[in-house]
């Protein structure tokens, strides 16, 4: 028997939050729109927004090769990657530039026995789409059991800069209702706290 896909309405992503079945920190705010209100409602109605953190890492230039097969690639990566903080000055993407960059929201799909269990998938917005930009490649799912904040594969696909600034809703987090109870399986980029899926320490 197939089992419908179910993706999650506004009304009960916030539900889900209220069950701690979803985490996202810091909480999307406000959970309605209001005319009193001038900060925008970041719940569409099958979706919630994320923002972009304060740093993106540029891949360096180098006389290596990519290889996936080799463990460690996160730190790899990082090692090969330079870190740039935004300030309110922004960030201008030049046209197909190419950099990671994280969403300032913390992502938790806990794996509970008994308790409803969620994945998702961060997808790009109209508004950015239609300047160029992509905001992920073809690794748009956030597997049930993540926990941290989600990379993105940015990159400008336009013929114009795109300017990035700290904080601004960059890409959209859809939820999908898991069937049955998965197992554990984190993958190396589990906890990451850095674009290039490693963890800083204190």
């Amino acid at each position: 028997m197939t089992v419908a896909q179910m993706i999650l309405s506004n009304v009960e992503i916030q539900r889900a939050i209220d069950q701690g079945v979803l985490v996202i920190r810091p909480e999307p705010l406000p959970r309605t729109p209001s005319a009193s209100n001038p900060q925008p409602c970041p719940y569409d109605t099958t979706s919630v927004d994320l923002r972009l953190g304060n740093t993106i890492s540029t891949p360096i230039s180098g006389s290596f090769a990519y290889d996936l097969r080799i463990p460690g690639f996160a730190s790899f990566l990082s090692r090969n990657c330079k870190d740039v903080t935004l300030n309110q000055g922004g960030y201008a993407l030049q046209s197909n530039e190419f950099v990671l960059g994280t969403t300032l929201e913390e992502i938790e799909l806990p794996i509970v026995p008994g308790a409803r269990v969620l994945a998702g998938r961060i997808e790009g917005k109209s508004s950015f789409a239609r300047c160029g930009l992509l905001v992920h490649f073809t690794a748009p799912t956030v597997h049930a059991g993540w926990k941290g904040p989600l990379t993105l594969e940015i990159k400008n696909l336009g013929a114009n800069p795109i300017t990035l600034y700290p904080d601004m809703p960059i890409c959209q987090l859809i939820l999908e209702e898991v069937s049955g109870t998965p197992f554990p399986n984190p993958s190396q980029f589990q906890g990451q706290t850095t674009p290039a899926g490693t963890s800083r320490t204190p």
